[in-house]
C-alpha cells in the first residue's frame, strides 16, 4: 500500500525530496536547460506593512538558475480559488522587491503551481488538465510579461490509462492520481525516478511514528471532506424544500382563487382588495 500524495503528510514526504521535486518541476514547467539544483525556502510570506495578511504556502523553493517556485495542493474547491492564486502569486513576485532607492525592478521569474483535485472552470472548452496562464496583449493574443506563471494541474481533467502515458507529466499526473489505489506498479512508471518515488510512498516502509502521521493527516482531509459533502447535501437539501413549499404556495392561491370565483367574491389579492376599499374613501 503506497500514502495517499494529496494528504498534507504524503505531499510533504514526497515533495520533500529534493530529485523527486526537480523532475515533478521540470516536468511541468519546461524550463530552458531544465532545474539541476534548488533550495528550499521558508513558507511563510509577510507583507510590506506589519498589519498586511501572512501568505502561507504549502512549498516554495528557489532554483539554481534565479526561479522562485511555489507548489500549492488543494483537494476541496471554493469560489475564490482563482482569486486566492492571484494574490499568492503577487505576494510571491511582491517578495522579490529589494530594499534601498535604486532598485531597477528587475524581476526573477516566479511560478506558482496549484495541484487540485476539481475543476478551476468546469465546461471551459478546450482546455485539458495543464493549464498556463500568462500576461498577454488580449487584442493580438501575444506574451506581454513572461516572468510571472500560474500553472493548474487538474486531477479530474487527467483521464488517461497506463498504457496511455506519454510524457514525463503524463506519469507525474498518474502517480499523483492513483497511487493510493495502486496495488502493483504499472509498467510504464517502472523507471528510475517513480521506483524511487513509490518506495519512498511505501507505507510498510515508513516508522511507527510516521504511519501513525500519515493516518492522521488521512483522517484530517476525510473530514473536510466528508464536512463539506454535509454541507453541500444540507443546500441542496434545503433548496429543494423551498422549492417544494414555494410550489405548495402557489398552488394554495390558486385553489383559493377558484373557490373565491366560485363563491362570487372578489378574487384579487387581500392587499389590493385594501388598497382598492381605501380609495374609495
Amino acid at each position: 500500500m503506497y500514502i495517499d500524495p494529496l494528504t498534507d503528510f504524503g505531499f510533504k514526504r514526497i515533495f520533500g525530496d529534493k530529485v523527486l521535486l526537480m523532475d515533478f518541476l521540470n516536468g511541468v514547467l519546461n524550463i530552458k536547460d531544465g532545474i539541476t539544483d534548488l533550495t528550499y525556502a521558508p513558507t511563510i510570506r509577510t507583507g510590506l506593512a506589519k498589519d498586511d495578511r501572512i501568505s502561507i504556502f504549502d512549498l516554495y523553493c528557489t532554483t539554481g538558475g534565479g526561479e522562485h517556485i511555489v507548489v500549492e495542493m488543494q483537494t476541496v474547491s471554493h469560489k475564490n480559488y482563482k482569486q486566492r492564486t492571484v494574490h499568492y502569486l503577487s505576494r510571491l513576485i511582491n517578495g522579490q522587491a529589494q530594499k534601498g532607492k535604486d532598485w531597477d525592478f528587475s524581476l526573477p521569474p516566479v511560478y506558482l503551481i496549484n495541484i487540485v483535485d476539481f475543476e478551476i472552470d468546469k465546461g471551459l472548452e478546450g482546455k485539458t488538465f495543464l493549464s498556463r496562464i500568462k500576461f498577454m496583449y488580449e487584442e493580438i493574443h501575444k506574451p506581454y510579461y513572461d516572468n510571472a506563471t500560474i500553472v493548474y494541474l487538474e486531477l479530474p481533467l487527467f483521464r488517461k490509462k497506463a498504457s496511455e502515458l506519454e510524457t514525463n507529466i503524463d506519469h507525474w499526473m498518474y502517480a499523483l492520481k492513483f497511487m493510493h489505489r495502486i496495488t502493483r506498479l504499472p509498467k510504464a512508471l517502472q523507471k528510475d525516478i517513480f521506483l524511487k518515488l513509490f518506495e519512498l510512498a511505501k507505507i510498510a516502509k515508513m516508522t511507527k511514528r510516521q504511519q501513525n502521521a500519515y493516518y492522521k493527516s488521512l483522517e484530517d482531509m476525510n473530514v473536510i471532506k466528508n464536512t463539506i459533502d454535509d454541507l453541500k447535501n444540507t443546500i441542496t437539501t434545503l433548496q429543494s424544500s423551498n422549492a417544494t413549499l414555494q410550489s405548495s404556495n402557489a398552488t394554495l392561491q390558486t385553489e383559493n382563487a377558484e373557490l373565491r370565483r366560485m363563491l362570487g367574491l372578489s378574487t384579487q389579492p387581500y392587499a389590493a382588495q385594501a388598497q382598492s376599499i381605501t380609495k374609495r374613501w
